[in-house]
């Protein structure tokens, strides 16, 4: 095995995933929720360097290309079980079919890369594979502001009064102590999270087929 900046990035990386679910075991929120984002937010920008950094440097090697993709699966996984666990009863729903598509077709993918053996390489990463994981990662960041918002602004103004916000959001009393703008960053935030976890649900899902497909040569009986 080689060691160098490039790999030590990506085992950082890995290790950052469980991480995530364990600052909501050690921390109350909000506290959680910033830990959470600013871990996710160090994973995904040092996905892009330590790719860039091994290609500009030429320090690519078999453990670095064995680690990268554990550790983007590791890290989406465990932020979306984590998302999906801590979510109010009226996000959860919305939250949990597009996290389905999102871990079914990780797994169904290593199982065909698994498969495959020394043919995998019929399974490379093509463009829309990469624009699926910046989605992912997008929405997942996005996801954890909203925790922030409902948690950490919510408090400070209105100690999370749960029948004060409702009041406000059906128009029934006026703003108080400036509710709404804690209140409209808390639900674009889950919007806009919400939305672009579907489009990679999506994107996931058509990526997984279009890996089908390349395999369904290697996997025909032979007569």
């Amino acid at each position: 095995m080689t060691w160098n900046i490039p790999n030590l990035l990506t085992l950082l990386r890995l290790l950052a995933a469980p991480a995530v679910a364990v600052m909501f075991l050690y921390f109350s929120r909000p506290f959680a929720d910033w830990a959470a984002l600013i871990l996710f937010l160090s994973a995904a920008i040092t996905d892009w360097f330590d790719g860039h950094l091994a290609r500009t440097w030429e320090q690519e090697t078999k453990l670095g290309a064995m680690l990268d993709p554990i550790a983007d699966k590791a890290m989406v996984v465990i932020a979306l079980m984590v998302i999906v666990g801590y979510s109010d009863v009226y996000w959860t729903p919305w939250l949990v079919l597009p996290a389905t598509f999102i871990l079914f077709r990780e797994v169904f993918v290593s199982g065909l890369r698994e498969f495959l053996g020394d043919t995998a390489g019929t399974l490379k990463v093509t463009k829309l594979a990469k624009w699926k994981t910046t989605a992912q990662m997008v929405a997942i960041a996005v996801l954890f502001s909203r925790g922030i918002f409902e948690h950490h602004f919510g408090m400070n103004t209105i100690g999370m009064n749960a029948e004060l916000i409702d009041q406000v959001l059906r128009g029934e009393i006026e703003d108080v102590n400036n509710l709404n703008y804690f209140l409209t960053g808390m639900v674009w935030s889950g919007r806009i999270g919400l939305w672009l976890l579907w489009i990679a649900g999506i994107l996931t899902l058509i990526t997984g087929i279009d890996y089908f497909r390349k395999a369904l040569p290697h996997l025909r009986e032979e007569n």
